[in-house]
């Protein structure tokens, strides 16, 4: 049932998302050049990895992720449009429009055994913590949420949660995470 909703949604709105994320190639390809999209491995729907993809909002090349972070970069992550390209990865089964951000494959063995329960279900674009506070979360608030997510899933939370998302992108909050231009690395548990 989820799985049809996804596909049904995502086509359903593509007259919306399409041109605008056409809208947003052009501008990424004139501001930052080629590429336009930025690709990264992620951990999936039981950790498999798969091949996420976003607009790019950063320089290519050395400097932290501050100073290679753009003003239109800044504005794509506050807006949540580079998020667009990801509904490619919906439609073609390796995430969902709701569930748990997917992380990079990196993070895998440095989760608890209660942290890996996120990938029993398929990575969302937006999830519980995106809507509850975003990157302003620590790593530990963030995988109570994804957690929370998981145990209490159901059609009425994902309806809920995108409906919060479309509100959160209107006005949004939690882009970075403190002193940061991004969420810093996890780690582990300390």
């Amino acid at each position: 049932m989820k799985r049809a909703l996804d596909i049904f949604l995502v086509l359903a709105c593509a007259p919306l998302w399409v041109p605008l994320a056409a809208a947003v190639a052009c501008l990424v390809r004139l501001s930052l050049g080629a590429p336009v999209l930025f690709r990264d491995v992620r951990a999936g729907r039981g950790g498999r990895p798969f091949t996420l993809v976003k607009f790019r909002s950063m320089r290519a090349g050395p400097g932290s992720d501050a100073t290679r972070l753009t003003r239109v970069g800044r504005f794509l992550r506050a807006s949540s449009l580079d998020e667009l390209p990801e509904l490619w990865n919906v439609l073609r089964g390796e995430m969902s429009l709701v569930g748990p951000r997917p992380l990079p494959v990196r993070y895998l063995p440095r989760y608890t055994a209660a942290q890996r329960r996120r990938h029993d279900v398929r990575p969302g674009v937006t999830g519980w913590a995106q809507v509850n506070g975003r990157n302003a979360l620590s790593w530990e608030e963030k995988f109570r949420y994804d957690l929370d997510y998981v145990t209490r899933r159901s059609l009425a939370l994902d309806l809920r949660i995108l409906a919060q998302t479309l509100f959160q992108c209107l006005r949004p909050r939690g882009i970075s995470h403190a002193g940061a231009a991004t969420m810093p690395e996890f780690t582990g548990e300390n």
